[in-house]
Order: C-alpha cells, then structure tokens, then sequence
C-alpha cells in the first residue's frame, strides 16, 4: 500500500496511476524511456528498460476503490484492449530494433492500481 492523495475525475486518476506505476518501476531500478507514446496504431502507457535489460511496455489501469467489487482494474484488460496494446508494442519493438537485445527480447506488463482512502494497492503482472 502506497499513499497517495484521492482526486476527483477519471482523467486525473488515470495520470496519478501512470504516475505512481513509473515511480515503481524506477525504485525497481528500470529506466523509463517513454511515457504516453502515441501512434496510429494505438497508445502505449509506459515503454521501459527493466534492470535486467529487456525492453518492457506497460499498460497500466486504474480504478477507485477495494477492487473486492465486481471488476478489478486488470478485468479492464479485454481481448479488444489486450490486440490493440499487442500491435503497438509489436509496432514499437519494430521501429526501435536498438533497443531489443536479441538474448532479452521484449515483453508486455500489466500494473493494475486500486485507489483507496489511504493510497494506493499495486498490483505488477509481467509478461501477460
């Protein structure tokens, strides 16, 4: 559990995760190479060198709450989502080849966040 202040609309919420979910990964020790990427082919919310040298993109989700409800923020993952969040990381991989080590490879994360009165509870899923 992380704290973190409550915000009011949706849009903040969402850049408050994306926030906190890149202080988490440069505490892990990755380097954050870009945030927010957006091509034709869809967005990309955070494109990351882990500390173990392969080349990470992340998708991270956010909600209010407990997440004990009826959706958690990693429900919010759909099949529709998932191909959109696959092709621009494919697309990205292709068009920054110097950034692949051919031994490490590529992969794609998932950082699901629920925001409650107190902070933040963190949820990180690699290789999804």
């Amino acid at each position: 559990m992380y704290s973190l202040p409550m915000v009011t609309s949706r849009s903040e919420l969402g850049v408050l995760g994306e926030d906190f979910a890149s202080e988490y990964l440069k505490k892990l020790g990755w380097d954050i190479i870009e945030r927010n990427h957006r091509e034709k082919w869809g967005e990309l919310d955070i494109i990351a060198m882990s500390n173990e040298g392969v080349l990470v993109f992340v998708e991270v989700k956010t909600m209010r709450g407990d997440g004990k409800g009826i959706l958690a923020p990693e429900d919010q993952m759909t099949k529709s989502k998932f191909k959109k969040f696959s092709r621009a990381a494919s697309m990205y991989a292709e068009m920054n080849e110097s950034l692949v080590k051919d031994e490490k490879g590529w992969r794609m994360d998932v950082i699901a966040l629920n925001q409650k009165n107190d902070g933040f509870d963190l949820r990180h899923y690699e290789n999804v």
